[in-house]
């Protein structure tokens, strides 16, 4: 019996070399990766070279970017902002003191010097008879080293029992005395306690000063203060006789900044507030104990040396 023809199941055509090829439709040349002919040839080529410039504009655009960058960079470097001139500082300078109220030099004086200004009590008693009547002094002092070193005059503390320092925070202590310079009628205190925070004050020489030349008194007159008074040198190198006559001082600065009792020991200074000496006496001919427009001062350089120190 006859066998019937098998097939084989495969969809590859039998190679033959005079075989036809077999039509395609052109969902078959779609799968089979082929792509159709476009029926209109010149539309895809300028699809095709449109593509092409797009990427190129791309790149272009990024290019014009870079270089826009590079110019707003370089733009500062190629064109520096103008120097300042003198003209422009001068101008700068006048319209901010035109605009600005600034401290006389006075208030910067008193500023600088007051924190280191200090309210000096002394109290004791006078045997007068049988009885001792309790007497106490007023004076002023000035903090010459942190630690708590006062300079003030020795008639401010002399023969006192007690004495009592107020410091310009308010805080009160007790002093000893550690030296005396009776001749310029000095005394150096040290005080039992300090605030945290004491300033020195700044000691400046007085080898060129000048009459004339700005000062302030700082102190308690009559106890009443701190309060500052403000002139001028108005000599140098002079003499004073104490009005009991019993002690001749040399080499003061005159002054005519109005002082009184209890300024005595306080500071005469600069207008930069510098110590250049400490108040000692005033001129008083009609014995009245009121100031008449001449003061004395002990220059800073005797005074240091009481505290045994150099000043500068």
């Amino acid at each position: 019996m006859r066998r019937p023809a098998l097939y084989s199941s495969s969809n590859r055509p039998a190679p033959g070399a005079g075989d036809a090829e077999t039509p395609q439709t052109p969902e078959q040349a779609a799968l089979a990766g082929d792509t159709p002919p476009s029926r209109f040839p010149r539309l895809s080529r300028l699809a095709t070279r449109l593509a092409r410039h797009q990427l190129y504009l791309l790149w272009s655009v990024v290019g014009l970017l870079a270089l826009l960058l590079a110019v707003s960079f370089s733009s500062p470097l190629r064109n520096p902002a103008r120097k300042l001139t003198q003209e422009d500082i001068n101008a700068a300078v006048l319209k901010t003191l035109e605009t600005t109220v600034l401290p006389s030099p006075g208030t910067k004086a008193y500023d600088t010097i007051i924190p280191s200004v200090v309210r000096i009590t002394g109290t004791g008693k006078d045997k007068d008879g049988k009885d001792d009547k309790e007497h106490t002094s007023v004076g002023t002092g000035v903090v010459i080293v942190d630690k708590g070193i006062i300079l003030t005059n020795l008639h401010v503390v002399q023969g006192a029992q007690t004495i009592t320092v107020t410091f310009a925070d308010g805080l009160e202590s007790t002093a000893s005395i550690t030296g005396v310079q009776p001749e310029n009628d000095l005394a150096v205190l040290q005080a039992h306690k300090i605030p945290d925070d004491l300033i020195a004050a700044t000691m400046r020489s007085t080898a060129d000063l000048a009459p004339g030349d700005q000062v302030m008194a700082v102190g308690y007159p009559f106890g009443i203060g701190p309060s500052a008074s403000q002139g001028v040198i108005s000599g140098l190198k002079r003499n004073f006789r104490s009005p009991e006559g019993k002690q001749m001082m040399t080499n003061l600065i005159q002054f005519d900044a109005a002082a009184n009792p209890g300024n005595s020991g306080g500071p005469l200074v600069t207008m930069d507030g510098e110590v250049i000496g400490i108040v000692t006496a005033i001129f008083n001919p009609n014995q009245q104990r009121s100031f008449v427009g001449i003061g004395f001062a002990v220059p800073i350089e005797n005074a240091a040396s009481a505290a045994g120190m150099p000043p500068f």
